[in-house]
């Protein structure tokens, strides 16, 4: 006999990486399905590092976040789709002023399908055309996440009149709504479907 438990956990994690976390962070936490994002740090040799030793980028780590997300409501290729039309996966180590190899374009993969994934559209993505020029985002393997300071977390929403926030992170945030308006937690047609 078999039971349908709908209690099992079917969580999944994504590991990201497109320049400032600030910036991610605020797109990604926006779209339904996501249940959490952390920004932090990894793909680098130093352990628990601080920002401002990720800053220097001699550490090796990428300002990432981890997505905890609910595949029944949001897949991994979707979660890819938004990363690469939120940053400009064309720049080496750079995204806007902000450079470094702890600004890098970067996919760190939880399993090989994540990986086959990433890779799958970083080709389909190459063979579009979409980009004029290569795509160097990297796809590295996935060892350790570390959590960056507390005051690194919500920026944008606990900081969003501050001059970096509506310089940089307000119009991209602008222009993922528009781009994503169907995908987010606030979709008013979905609020206007869910009263019927």
């Amino acid at each position: 006999m078999v039971i349908n438990d709908s209690t099992v956990d079917v969580r999944e994690q994504a590991t990201l990486g497109g320049g400032c976390f600030w910036c991610t962070e605020a797109v990604f936490s926006q779209l339904d399905g996501v249940l959490s994002v952390i920004p932090g740090y990894s793909g680098g040799e130093t352990a628990d590092p601080t920002y401002q030793q990720v800053c220097t980028g001699r550490t090796g780590h990428a300002e990432v976040i981890q997505i905890t997300f609910d595949p029944q409501r949001i897949s991994y290729e979707q979660l890819l789709e938004v990363f690469f039309q939120t940053h400009d996966p064309t720049t080496l180590n750079r995204q806007g002023n902000d450079v470094g190899t702890q600004y890098r374009s970067v996919v760190f993969p939880h399993d090989t399908r994540q990986c086959e994934l990433a890779k799958r559209t970083i080709t389909a993505l190459t063979d579009s055309g979409t980009w004029k020029a290569p795509i160097m985002t990297t796809i590295e393997p996935f060892r350790e996440f570390y959590p960056a300071e507390d005051d690194h977390r919500d920026y944008f929403a606990l900081h969003g009149g501050e001059p970096y926030c509506r310089l940089v992170i307000q119009p991209k945030i602008e222009k993922f709504r528009r781009t994503f308006s169907e995908s987010l937690k606030m979709n008013p047609a979905k609020k206007n479907t869910a009263k019927q």
